[in-house]
């Protein structure tokens, strides 16, 4: 875990030097004015980095929302399929293989500082070794989602169609194999707006053809899979003909049998990066399947999906700032310039709250007429109606949260934040939220209170350790982790 948490320190301050751009660090804040000044320049290097982050992230995720969305018009048990599909069969695989494929940021982000722009391509191609793998160990899941849906206690009629909806997705699967590594490999070098680019082309094409063949063909939730499939495909497919058009320069010059190389560091180091992603990605995954076990369960996994759907979307905003704070955290760290690291801080935080309580205003002044774009059934609409306010809630949370983790992972905060994770979520939120569901016989509700309680903890920790810290000490630790991952001598040895 320990060379996971150094990792994207140097990553983020080598191939993003030049975001920082003040040559020394900011003058302690004497008053209002300094207070505005200071604030318009970090907002404007924030958004920088956030606005083709947020972009590609809701392009990308509202690929499986908008099947999810369409699939509440085709049926009840329809929805509950794609579901549970998406949130428990898809988001474990996605959990997983975000995690293992985030090695390859700090590999790609190693060679660029260091100048050795040829060993991306090759990093590159390790990457999408390991996660192919990763895919066929997977396999088994998506071939087997219906008995393994049983044996947990979903329903006959959901696991039965949640499992062949797993099956028809088996190609996406293998989509996230080889997008995730072309996704590090093109950020390494700053060439965002291409992913953001096609990931509107894709969405775009996957709206109309998913109402064609979902609803305007009555193909349902095999029209859907195959839309999703092509989608993720396209999005590969295009990418891989942006890199091979020559448009990476040195950073690409074709296969390579060095891809084969070191396989085991590389795997150790995926390894490390997926145990802390994979436990915030399982919690949320879990709030849907607990409904499962409920008294009318198809309506209120229903419900509570169509909520986890307008959440991940808002998440996806969050994670955008996730994205953009722990570069500027790292980079001002890496430059020695504590004040602005914190500084830092208190920006993303002031945002992420505003726009997580713009979207809790939205959703109140149209709590009447929302859940009727996700679902035809009265009585799923009137459940989704009922849990609003707790939606509300947990857009705002939801919005902050994340934006900390990425302070988090700026400072190398990472092996930290697992342990936190593993006490707020698992020790105290789920337990919290079974009692609450089940024996308090909340329902929906009270599982969604016990586990929103467990990441409102979490957020008020990482609030309190960021106030805490001492960031001067932290640009001092910055600078020996630097020395220590540099160059190729230090990359083998901290492997």
């Amino acid at each position: 875990m320990e060379s996971n948490a150094e990792s994207p320190l140097l990553t983020s301050t080598t191939k993003n030097a030049h975001f920082v751009g003040d040559v020394e660090d900011i003058p302690p804040i004497n008053g209002i004015n300094d207070f505005f000044v200071q604030f318009g320049v970090e907002s404007k290097k924030l958004w920088y980095l956030a606005g083709p982050a947020i972009f590609t992230t809701v392009f990308q995720y509202s690929l499986g929302a908008i099947t999810q969305t369409f699939a509440g018009h085709v049926g009840t048990l329809d929805l509950a399929a794609v579901s549970v599909e998406n949130s428990v069969i898809a988001g474990f695989s996605f959990g997983v293989m975000v995690g293992m494929g985030s090695a390859l940021e700090t590999l790609c982000g190693q060679a660029f500082g260091a100048g050795q722009v040829d060993m991306l391509g090759v990093y590159m191609q390790r990457s999408w070794v390991i996660l192919f793998v990763t895919a066929l160990i997977l396999l088994p899941l998506y071939i087997f989602a219906t008995p393994l849906l049983l044996l947990i206690g979903q329903t006959h009629d959901i696991s039965h169609a949640a499992g062949q909806m797993a099956i028809w997705m088996i190609p996406q699967l293998f989509a996230y194999a080889f997008n995730f590594p072309i996704a590090k490999f093109l950020q390494a070098q700053s060439k965002i707006m291409v992913m953001a680019y096609i990931s509107a082309v894709a969405l775009v094409m996957h709206t109309i053809f998913s109402w064609l063949l979902m609803l305007k063909l009555g193909w349902g939730l095999w029209g859907g899979a195959i839309v999703l499939n092509l989608s993720w495909w396209f999005m590969v497919i295009a990418q891989m003909i942006y890199i091979l058009s020559g448009t990476c320069g040195r950073a690409w010059s074709g296969f390579s049998l060095g891809a084969f190389n070191n396989l085991w560091s590389f795997v150790k180091l995926s390894l490390a990066s997926a145990i802390m992603l994979c436990l915030e990605t399982w919690y949320f995954m879990a709030l849907v399947l607990f409904a499962g076990y409920l008294k009318n369960a198809e309506i209120a996994v229903d419900a509570l999906s169509i909520c986890t759907n307008i959440v991940g979307w808002a998440v996806m905003i969050a994670i955008g700032f996730n994205a953009a704070i722990s570069v500027r955290v790292s980079n001002e760290l890496g430059a020695a310039h504590p004040r602005t690291a914190k500084f830092s801080v208190v920006v993303v935080i002031f945002f992420s709250f505003i726009i997580g309580v713009l979207l809790a205003i939205i959703l109140a002044i149209f709590r009447h007429q929302y859940p009727a774009l996700f679902a035809d059934n009265l009585e799923v609409q009137r459940a989704v109606y009922a849990l609003t306010p707790l939606l509300g809630a947990c857009l705002i949370i939801n919005n902050i949260q994340p934006a900390l983790s990425g302070v988090a992972i700026g400072a190398g905060w990472q092996a930290v934040i697992a342990y936190i994770n593993i006490a707020c979520y698992y020790i105290f939120g789920v337990p919290l939220g079974l009692t609450l569901g089940f024996v308090a016989n909340w329902g929906v509700k009270g599982i969604w209170v016990g586990m929103l309680t467990g990441t409102v903890v979490q957020t008020l920790i990482l609030i309190w350790i960021c106030f805490r810290t001492n960031w001067e000490k932290e640009a001092s630790m910055a600078e020996k982790r630097i020395k220590n991952w540099s160059g190729q001598k230090a990359l083998d040895g901290e492997q």
